[in-house]
């Protein structure tokens, strides 16, 4: 069994300003807390290299996805982020609240790398640790704690629509064993300013994913971790620093393969049982369709 595959601080000295012109974010598979998860909202030649650049978010959603799986138990999370900036390079961290099988008091995340831009296309090629504290000592992975490196792009097409792709690879996720690999690619489109009461923006963003993995160690029962599609598509609203985000996600999981997938203690006997991934054929619903609210500030 894959035992845990998914596994505000006080902020002061930040201007609070709107992010004119407002570029789409598409989230290609990332935690969503933090900067270094998704494409960048402000272009880099906005960026002043001789400065350090600060900025932090927190916020509230009705449930935590990660990429198409919940993070949370379907119940609300929250979470904050900050992050520094000189030129090209960038360090943040992150913390959310979780509710995983090895039972972690919260999920912290350490990120570094660059995001330097060719022409019109912005990368950010980082590394990301994931650490959850407070998991209960033992089990057949000993935690699940692991890092994962990842390489993105945007690029802007015209003034309203904007594409973004990336992957990401993992030489142990969750501390299984087994490698992973994710794959992405989005688009999103920004409603015209004209259109728009003042001081307000809005964005539809949509972005799909593929994941695969290695095998798990022997512990583990040593089979390849299922591969899925993921998909998301939704709309943020924006004003000033505060953000509002609807959005529907989904998977191709079956619910026995969302178990083996997550381990989830929650799940339920009567599934289609396999005698090698699955032998008790238990189901979980932590891979279904869902339409998750987030509700965010952010300050820069």
């Amino acid at each position: 069994m894959a035992a845990g595959l998914l596994s505000w601080n006080g902020l002061a000295g930040f201007v609070a300003r709107a992010q004119t012109p407002h570029q789409s974010s598409i989230n290609l598979g990332g935690r969503g807390w933090g900067a270094a998860e998704a494409t960048p909202t402000t272009p880099s030649t906005e960026r002043e290299p001789e400065t350090i650049q600060f900025s932090a978010k927190g916020g509230i959603a009705s449930d935590y996805i990660y990429r198409g799986t919940t993070l949370s138990d379907r119940k609300p999370a929250v979470g904050a982020g900050i992050e520094a900036s000189y030129g090209w390079l960038y360090a943040g961290g992150t913390v959310a609240s979780v509710k995983l099988p090895t039972q972690p008091s919260a999920e912290f995340t350490v990120s570094g790398g660059v995001r330097p831009t060719w022409q019109r296309v912005e990368f950010d090629l980082g590394i990301t640790y994931f650490a959850y504290p407070g998991e209960m000592p033992g089990g057949p992975t000993n935690g699940i704690e692991y890092w994962e490196t990842a390489l993105r792009a945007a690029v802007p097409v015209g003034e309203s629509i904007r594409v973004a792709a990336g992957y990401a690879y993992s030489p142990d996720v969750s501390n299984t064993g087994a490698w992973s690999q994710y794959a992405a690619a989005g688009f999103g489109f920004e409603v015209p300013a004209h259109l728009l009461p003042k001081d307000v923006s809005a964005s539809f963003t949509t972005a799909a994913g593929y994941s695969w993995f290695g095998r798990q160690a022997l512990a583990l029962g040593g089979f390849e971790l299922p591969a899925y599609l993921n998909w998301q598509a939704g709309v943020t609203f924006s004003h000033k620093f505060l953000n509002l985000d609807i959005r529907y996600y989904d998977t191709n999981l079956s619910k026995e393969n969302c178990f083996v997938f997550t381990g989830d203690p929650n799940a339920a006997p009567g599934g289609r049982i396999n005698s090698i991934t699955n032998p008790a054929g238990l189901m979980s619903n932590w891979c279904n369709a869902t339409v998750v609210a987030k509700l965010w500030f952010e300050l820069n």
